[in-house]
């Protein structure tokens, strides 16, 4: 009876901390970083001051809360199934489909980029979230390279460099969405591209 109690009061607590990032997440998207304050994210969450501090003691500790939220739905295009190549081609697929239908996400990366330039902190915690994802897809190219999928000499880790850095600037503000589908488009004809002289080899 107590463990079940315990287990509600954590499931309770996490709902609370996830509606408190959800909310700091739409003050972003609607006014920018500038317009983030930690009263109103309280209040769109329903809770008062003390509440949000008591989940999220400092403000960069609620942003790194929103910067983690927004990772998780990138994050969540990566199929734990399927060959390494056909995890890296449903990747590009899905991230152009998530910005796409979540403009949002868009709209708050690109807040928090072009902030960062300003921000120590703030840099820092896009650059430990951007090196978890170079790492995925490190693993999942030189994968694909040892199962013969991708060309042996394709260095994974420059590879990796070149999709976390087209995929980042996607969000920039900057760039007109023509321009972005022509990034993507290139990007798979490149990765297709790399795949073909494996694949020509074990043809012959």
């Amino acid at each position: 009876m107590k463990s079940a109690a315990v287990r509600s009061s954590s499931s309770h607590s996490e709902d609370r901390r996830q509606a408190l990032v959800a909310a700091a997440f739409r003050q972003i998207a609607e006014h920018g970083f500038e317009g983030l304050r930690t009263r109103d994210v309280a209040a769109k969450a329903g809770v008062n001051i003390a509440t949000l501090h008591y989940y999220f003691p400092t403000k960069e500790t609620l942003i790194r809360g929103v910067v983690a939220h927004a990772m998780g739905r990138f994050r969540s295009t990566l199929a734990p199934h399927g060959s390494a190549e056909d995890q890296l081609a449903n990747h590009l697929k899905a991230v152009r489909a998530l910005l796409r239908n979540e403009p949002e996400l868009g709209a708050v990366m690109g807040e928090l980029a072009l902030r960062s330039a300003r921000d120590p902190s703030l840099a820092r915690i896009l650059r430990e979230s951007n090196e978890g994802w170079h790492r995925t897809l490190r693993g999942l190219l030189h994968r694909a390279a040892r199962a013969g999928n991708l060309a042996t000499g394709l260095d994974s880790d420059e590879a990796a460099a070149l999709i976390v850095a087209t995929l980042t600037s996607m969000v920039l503000p900057s760039l007109a969405p023509s321009r972005k589908d022509q990034a993507f488009r290139e990007l798979g004809r490149w990765l297709n591209r790399m795949a073909t002289p494996a694949r020509s080899r074990s043809s012959k």
